[in-house]
């Protein structure tokens, strides 16, 4: 059933496959997935909002039929008790369906690392990709809050200086979530393992002096004239010129 509905779900949202590794040598891909607790974290904050959400019903339920209800005409109580049971089932409906949105969600995240850079990939609705190439790292945080703690998973933050080759919503440019410059690795249970490898490739990195490696891709700019040179060769021109009138008068 799970995974009907998740073959169904993905096929409707046209949520991309799989996302590729990015620029790395093949054999240092490694793909990090979140543990299973961050699913009990997700778990925990739907259940709340369901919670809410009857907690808001009920308060309706009480409010109008104690008080506004006995003031108004019967065609008005009737009209607010046919929308009373519609949204009660729609309620009731919701429930299953956004249960298994947040088994996906888990399931649908993608935490790659190479040699050179690192892909993540979050979302159902709104899919969120970035690319992040370790030249352009700045500086790698782990953080936890209570919950987290008492779960035993983190949350690792990587920030850039700007670069990075990625960060787009699918279907729409311009991440905000999660930008060109920041990538986060949600509910991760082995952020300090991953943050100290990330830290060595970049060190490995820096010391080979291997820079961007999307830089290969382009030749090298070549060095404009500066205007002192510009001005040598207008005097030379000139001199060469004078010396040729003279020569033929």
């Amino acid at each position: 059933m799970h995974e009907r509905f998740k073959a169904l779900v993905l096929r409707w949202l046209k949520v991309p496959a799989e996302p590729q590794a990015p620029v790395g040598s093949p054999g240092s891909v490694k793909v990090f997935r979140a543990a299973p607790n961050f699913y009990k974290l997700k778990l925990i904050l739907w259940a709340l909002r369901q919670v809410a959400g009857v907690v808001g019903i009920v308060v309706f339920l009480v409010f109008w039929h104690n008080t506004v209800g006995r003031k108004a005409s019967d065609g008005v109580n009737l009209a607010v008790n046919v929308w009373e049971l519609v949204g009660i089932a729609a309620f009731l409906i919701q429930i299953p369906f956004t249960c298994m949105l947040v088994r996906l969600d888990y399931e649908m995240r993608w935490y790659i690392v190479t040699d050179r850079s690192l892909r993540i990939r979050t979302g159902i609705w709104n899919v969120r990709e970035a690319t992040l190439t370790f030249a352009n790292i700045q500086q790698i945080t782990v953080g936890q809050g209570p919950l987290q703690r008492l779960l035993g998973i983190y949350d690792l933050e990587v920030t850039t200086a700007g670069g990075g080759s990625g960060g787009a919503h699918h279907g729409q440019l311009g991440a905000q979530a999660e930008s060109m410059h920041r990538g986060f690795f949600h509910g991760i249970d082995n952020a300090p393992e991953v943050r100290a490898m990330i830290l060595e490739r970049l060190r490995h990195l820096r010391d080979t002096g291997l820079g961007d490696p999307d830089e290969a891709h382009h030749e090298e700019a070549k060095t404009a004239p500066s205007a002192t040179d510009l001005l040598d060769a207008a005097r030379e021109l000139l001199r060469e010129t004078q010396a040729l009138r003279q020569a033929g008068g």
